[in-house]
């Protein structure tokens, strides 16, 4: 009987792993030694995407499956669990987060779900607390996410649980005030005063970027790409002209960037 794709790779894995015939990388492993690759293949994932290279985008699926069936062998080794386990964990766990799906539940709108949603992990975070001790509502979120991630997962179940804004305006008006103390506390020349009301500033941007419906991971990377071309613009232009950008006055590099806006307003981009 012939192998299923995924009984192969876990048997590819197996056999890289196999302490006698196998490969001498793979053998030394561990799971904090995966942990660079397992974050570098989940990023690139995200770059194929908003690439709109689907064909690249399969591939990197692949690469991070792989991190998964690595990560499960590791732990079949010893004892721990397998690939089948963690199969159906995910498999129980969507079924229980989505009882409008597969109960008999209604929810009317996308807010109710997300609520559902927060409430049933809660849920499996009280049953994983074998001390029986009060949790906080903000346990589980991993602080070795990327800070506007966890900032942004931070504040959703805080907002959960009632400890939000209920307007957006008001959110502006935070914006502001924290803005204004960014620049007292440059006026003073405190570095870590100044440190600390940046985050400060950089937190309330993150929740104003939830009320208005915005992923800030996503707007702040999509921001960066196009600083990233405008900027590559502006390299352009400075070469055509036989010069190096240092011997470029502010203002004209500032001219050529707004040259870059558009001329970019002009040229259509595919959709991400």
């Amino acid at each position: 009987m012939s192998l299923t794709k995924t009984q192969e790779l876990l048997a590819l894995m197996a056999r890289l792993r196999d302490p006698e015939t196998g490969c001498a990388w793979d053998v030394k492993q561990d799971f904090y030694s995966l942990i660079p690759y397992t974050i570098e293949e989940a990023y690139e994932v995200a770059d194929a995407i908003e690439r709109n290279d689907f064909e690249d985008l399969r591939g990197e699926l692949g690469d991070l499956l792989l991190q998964v069936v690595f990560h499960s062998r590791i732990a079949e080794e010893r004892g721990l669990f397998d690939f089948e386990q963690v199969a159906s964990a995910i498999s129980e766990k969507l079924v229980s987060r989505h009882p409008h799906v597969f109960a008999d539940i209604k929810f009317e709108t996308d807010e109710q779900r997300m609520q559902a949603w927060e409430e049933a992990k809660a849920s499996e975070r009280r049953q994983k607390n074998r001390q029986q001790q009060p949790e906080s509502v903000l346990a589980g979120v991993a602080p070795s996410l990327p800070a506007l991630v966890q900032c942004e997962k931070i504040q959703n179940r805080a907002a959960s649980h009632g400890f939000d804004w209920p307007e957006v305006e008001p959110v502006f008006d935070k914006v502001r005030e924290e803005l204004r103390e960014v620049h007292e506390a440059w006026q003073s020349g405190d570095q870590p005063h100044i440190q600390e009301e940046v985050g400060d500033l950089l937190l309330v941007v993150v929740n104003l970027a939830r009320h208005l419906k915005v992923n800030p991971e996503i707007a702040l990377r999509e921001a960066t790409r196009k600083f990233t071309r405008r900027f590559n613009y502006i390299e352009r232009q400075v070469e055509i002209s036989g010069r190096a950008l240092r011997d470029c006055e502010l203002a004209e590099l500032d001219g050529l960037w707004r040259e870059a806006k558009t001329v970019e307003k002009k040229t259509p981009r595919n959709p991400v």
